[in-house]
């Protein structure tokens, strides 16, 4: 049986972490938020940053670099329409893949071009941590093992823009949802029906690396889980545990 912990703290907390970030895809205002998250998961041993220092566009990143730690690196725009960017982080993050010091990696972009440099990082037996917009396309999403939408560290900065809590009615609506919940129940629970709900935010992950009760306006899996209004949470023991109602209690 899984043991009790948020979906998202999987990691050991004493794991190496390489954070790279792309400059050209990711915004200065998030990184306090973005160290904050990832420190959930282990430690930022590297934090690099790749662009073109050169160019005006990048100069609010600059004032935050010496404050967060983060060594930038300089890479120059050699063709028009081409992303040297891209191409440098790659190569630094299979040469950090390569020496076996870290557990994990962070990618910070919205760029789809980083889809099989987290697929590879996988293949290794080395966790991915993906950070982006809602706008980043499904497939990097899909090929990290946990991806964190930078809107909802934005939120947590700027109560305006909190994600609207979803009320019960349009949270048992979301068939997806409702699924994955279920399915995640089913794969962790014992004979009685119950499992550990860490064992579940756990799973469900698995089927969707972006899930996050902060996508649906609840900081907690628990929380969510009780606002669908389909499952029971039992807090009685030490481990808070999880599952469906009986059909005639919904």
């Amino acid at each position: 049986m899984p043991t009790n912990m948020d979906s998202r703290s999987e990691a050991n907390p004493q794991d190496n972490l390489a954070v790279l970030i792309d400059a050209d895809n990711a915004k200065p205002a998030v990184i306090e938020r973005l160290l904050a998250e990832i420190a959930k998961y282990g430690i930022a041993s590297v934090r690099r940053i790749y662009g073109d220092w050169t160019t005006p566009q990048l100069g609010s990143w600059k004032s935050v670099l010496l404050e967060y730690s983060i060594h930038p690196v300089q890479q120059f725009r050699y063709t028009t329409g081409k992303n040297a960017t891209d191409s440098a982080l790659i190569i630094d993050a299979m040469d950090l893949l390569y020496t076996g010091r870290f557990a994990g990696f962070c990618l910070v972009s919205s760029d789809s071009d980083f889809t099989r440099l987290a697929s590879r990082i996988r293949e290794e037996g080395k966790r991915v941590y993906g950070f982006g917009e809602k706008k980043t396309p499904r497939a990097f999403v899909s090929a990290c093992d946990k991806f964190i939408y930078t809107e909802v560290l934005m939120a947590e900065t700027e109560p305006g823009k909190t994600p609207q809590t979803r009320t019960a009615k349009d949270l048992r609506g979301d068939a997806r949802l409702v699924n994955m919940f279920r399915a995640a129940i089913e794969a962790a629970s014992d004979d009685s029906g119950w499992a550990h709900l860490g064992g579940v935010g756990n799973n469900i992950v698995k089927q969707a690396p972006e899930f996050d009760p902060r996508n649906y306006g609840f900081k907690k899996l628990g929380e969510l889980a009780a606002a669908i209004g389909l499952f029971e949470i039992d807090r009685k023991s030490q481990m808070v545990l999880i599952r469906e109602k009986p059909h005639g209690h919904r």
